[in-house]
């Protein structure tokens, strides 16, 4: 995901929430709806998100340092990582604490028209920044279905944003018809109802993002299409003939670390060796051009080496086979 790509979409759901929110708490302030204070609640949290998103993208692209010689990249997954916290704990939890308050201590919604016409209100903008946010990760997903989108995009912000404006828009549509039901029964419960099932929504929410990011934290390899590229331009069946074993690892969203060993031929010089290293570094980052960082050992190949299986001490937590290694 491009920078600028990622950048647009979240901009586009701060507005809006921020515009929201002001809208839901005048809401609240005039019907005394709970509804409308948890989503009030949830649009300012989402703005947040939105900032700390910000905040990762910009804090990702500084310099490596002799501290950090990998850089900063994945920065961006510790601000999501975060975002799904401030989710789960500031939007959901606060959401069904209200809900409970109001299904023990109901009273009636007081001029329902400021929920009813904000609601509707909210779900327009929502829809325009919820568009935005397709319309952004189409442009990447390509072939994927929109849960393998989520479940393998590298860059975390547009998942982020995409489950935050759909949870939005399902919460809203929530809120709508707890709001609906009070007015129509005379019944306050319902408004209480409605809250507790967006403050659930907002729960399964957080704890998918959290899953997702939780996984680019602790290292995620490069995508299957990816992994082809880089063997098919490692191997020129001459200077190198076959891969040993290799590894791909996400340093941040646009940074891939290699690290193969590769079988050269037996008679060739220190000096050939070297170029042809110098050459598959080449090939690779041509087809693939997020590997930034490659490590190439070259080695000689052995079928009696290769017949005793993977070393369990090779890498830690044992060897990590994928499906197109050689």
């Amino acid at each position: 995901m491009s920078a600028s790509g990622g950048t647009k979409a979240i901009v586009a759901a701060l507005g809006a929430n921020l515009a929201i929110a002001a809208s839901k708490f005048v809401a609240f302030a005039f019907s005394g709806s709970s509804s409308m204070l948890a989503e009030g609640v949830h649009s300012l949290a989402d703005s947040g998100n939105q900032a700390l998103l910000l905040v990762g993208g910009k804090k990702a692209k500084r310099e490596a340092t002799p501290q950090h010689p990998f850089g900063y990249g994945r920065e961006r997954y510790i601000y999501a990582f975060l975002v799904s916290i401030v989710l789960f704990s500031i939007g959901g939890m606060f959401a069904i604490y209200e809900g409970y308050e109001k299904i023990t201590h109901p009273h009636d919604l007081e001029h329902w028209y400021w929920p009813v016409g904000v609601l509707t209100f909210a779900i327009i903008a929502e829809s325009f920044s919820f568009r935005t946010a397709i319309q952004e990760s189409n442009a990447l997903r390509g072939q994927l279905s929109w849960k393998e989108f989520v479940r393998r995009a590298k860059a975390p912000e547009l998942p982020v944003v995409l489950l935050e404006d759909f949870g939005a828009l399902i919460g809203l549509i929530l809120a709508l018809g707890g709001v609906g039901l009070s007015v129509l029964t005379g019944d306050g419960i319902w408004d209480g109802i409605g809250t507790i099932c967006i403050g659930v929504l907002l729960v399964l929410i957080a704890l998918v993002l959290a899953a997702e990011t939780k996984s680019l934290l602790l290292g995620e390899a490069a995508g299957i299409e990816e992994v082809k590229k880089i063997e098919d331009a490692i191997v020129d069946g001459d200077t190198v003939t076959r891969i040993i074993h290799m590894r791909t690892l996400h340093l941040g969203p646009e940074e891939l670390l290699v690290a193969a060993k590769i079988a050269v031929p037996h008679e060739d010089t220190a000096a050939e060796v070297a170029s042809a290293i110098d050459a598959a570094e080449a090939r690779i980052r041509g087809a693939v051009p997020i590997a930034r960082v490659i490590y190439l050992e070259p080695d000689i190949y052995s079928e009696a080496e290769a017949a005793k299986g993977a070393d369990p001490e090779a890498s830690p937590g044992g060897p990590a086979p994928h499906p197109a290694e050689h």
